[in-house]
């Protein structure tokens, strides 16, 4: 008897769930733009997580049955307005105002839409598109300096402090292909233009660039200062190797290889020289100038990513260009190792009746975990007009550093250059550098321009203190000779007389005794995001 009654009751039950499962609700509603409220046609009414869907008339309305065991909510779809999903409670009558998400520009043209997600990745802040087609983010880095120096020196030097960059960049992947950058510099009040280009990349190893950039001559300069193992890069990169300049090039990477070969022209990062160009222009007809410029880069173990081996080999053939101060010129100078010393002791002032100018550069380094070395060679050779003799100056630099916390170098193969460390520990890492550097701008040869020598020693201490702040010290040794006067403003010895002089020819002091001579110590705190 009792199994009879249990019986009964699963019966009952299982007849109850069948009658619920078997009962809809008849659900009626209206679908209106919410901004203009006229009605929407072909809206399709979906019953939510089932198959069940409906559309909307030509008035906007729809009927449909929704099953009492199902979500009891409706989602409204159509292409041309936001998506919406309504719970429908107890109700059995629904209005619904759907937002259209067709957009117009400020030309009145109508504009597609791709949402985007932040995300932060090493301290910069990147929107990205689901399907990783379209990227943009910001670039922003400021550097706060400060220097001092010491010594017996001819001439006085300043300390100071300075806003070495302020930099702001917008820099963005439009899809797999294209890259675009835009790049300004505002520091100390002075507005700079830096990279603005748009680059091709056909994902097999092969792009294209075109705009202002920086020429790929040397791995030392074209690394972004956010990088350079030193406050200041040596003085043989600054005054020998081109920077940015418009123009356009080809580069090709594959495995272990990398090539680059560029036309470029004129250097339109400074006012004054943008000037020049263009009263050359306007007053005399004259051509800009150009450049060609290739290097090829060599990358044995580049699978390894605790060692690699850097091997290049960089040459350029130089026209006078338009942007400088005397048209058909060239000039060399740096000043040394500091930004706040304005001084620039090394200067060959304008070469004049230039035809052209060869640039080379050899480069080797290395790097094993926390070790790195890099070294590189330059020379430049001004072939001038007139039968006059061809100037011939060179230098090169050597430099090295550890990582002292269990961090380790990182090397980018696809720009020949390293990228930024790994620090070893949470709180951050130290790294500890020293670089040789030499440049000679006394014309070798038959040459007559003296423009000056001179070496620097220099200690750093970097901390990394995670991926937006780094703070630097160095101390450099500066060693100038006799000819570094800085176009003849500066004192370099005694002459016979026994006075201060700026003509290296008269000076008495003894060989390796003559030239200005000092210490520094620079402190240099940088924020990047």
């Amino acid at each position: 008897m009792r199994q009879l009654k249990k019986l009964l009751i699963v019966c009952l039950c299982m007849g109850l769930s069948s009658l619920t499962y078997g009962q809809v609700r008849n659900v009626n509603g209206r679908v209106t733009d919410a901004d203009t409220g006229n009605p929407i046609e072909n809206v399709q009414v979906i019953v939510d997580d089932s198959d069940i869907f409906t559309k909307t008339n030509t008035s906007g309305q729809f009927s449909i049955a929704v099953p009492e065991n199902s979500s009891l909510a409706l989602r409204f779809y159509h292409p041309d307005f936001e998506e919406v999903v309504k719970a429908l409670g107890g109700r059995s009558e629904i209005q619904v105002a759907l937002f259209s998400n067709i957009r117009y520009n400020q030309y009145g043209a109508r504009v597609e839409r791709n949402r985007l997600f932040p995300e932060e990745r090493n301290g910069i802040l990147v929107l990205e598109s689901q399907d990783r087609g379209y990227r943009i983010w910001l670039d922003a880095r400021a550097n706060v300096d400060g220097a001092a120096f010491f010594g017996d020196t001819y001439n006085d030097i300043g300390n100071g402090t300075s806003i070495r960059r302020a930099r702001f960049a917008i820099k963005s992947q439009f899809n797999k292909n294209w890259y675009g950058e835009f790049d300004i510099d505002v520091a100390n009040s002075e507005l700079e233009l830096k990279d603005a280009y748009v680059e091709y990349n056909n994902l097999k190893g092969l792009s294209f660039k075109v705009g202002n950039y920086k020429e790929v001559f040397s791995a030392e300069r074209a690394t972004t200062s956010r990088y350079t193992q030193f406050i200041e890069r040596p003085n043989v990169a600054n005054a020998l190797a081109p920077s940015r300049t418009i123009g356009a090039g080809v580069q090709y990477n594959k495995n272990w290889f990398l090539g680059y070969g560029g036309v470029h022209f004129q250097n339109v990062d400074d006012l004054e020289e943008r000037l020049f160009s263009k009263d050359a222009n306007k007053d005399f007809g004259i051509d800009e100038g150009y450049s060609l410029t290739g290097k090829i880069v060599a990358m044995p173990w580049y699978k390894d990513l605790t060692r690699g081996l850097h091997i290049a080999l960089a040459g350029s053939y130089r026209t006078p260009k338009t942007s400088a101060e005397v048209i058909g010129s060239t000039r060399f100078d740096t000043r040394s190792l500091s930004s706040i010393n304005r001084k620039k002791y090394m200067d060959t002032d304008d070469i004049t009746s230039v035809d052209h100018t060869v640039l080379g550069n050899v480069e080797l380094g290395g790097y094993y975990k926390n070790l790195r070395f890099h070294s590189e060679f330059m020379m430049a050779d001004v072939h001038r007009l007139d039968e006059m003799p061809t100037e011939r100056f060179n230098g090169f630099f050597v430099q090295g550093a550890v990582l002292l916390f269990g961090g380790n170098y990182v090397y980018n193969t696809g720009e020949g250059e390293y990228t930024q460390s790994v620090r070893g520990k949470k709180w951050g890492d130290i790294d500890l550098a020293f670089r040789y550097d030499y440049l000679n701008l006394n014309s070798r040869g038959e040459g007559n321009i003296m423009g000056g020598a001179g070496e620097g020693y220099t200690f750093g201490i970097n901390y990394y203190a995670n991926y937006n702040v780094k703070i630097s010290l160095n101390y450099a040794y500066l060693n100038h000779d006799r000819y570094a006067t800085g176009k003849n403003k500066l004192f370099v010895g005694y002459n016979e007389a026994g006075e201060l002089t700026i003509n290296g020819m008269s000076v008495v002091d003894p060989e390796g005794t003559a030239g200005e001579d000092f210490h520094m110590i620079a402190v240099r705190f940088e924020v990047a995001f």
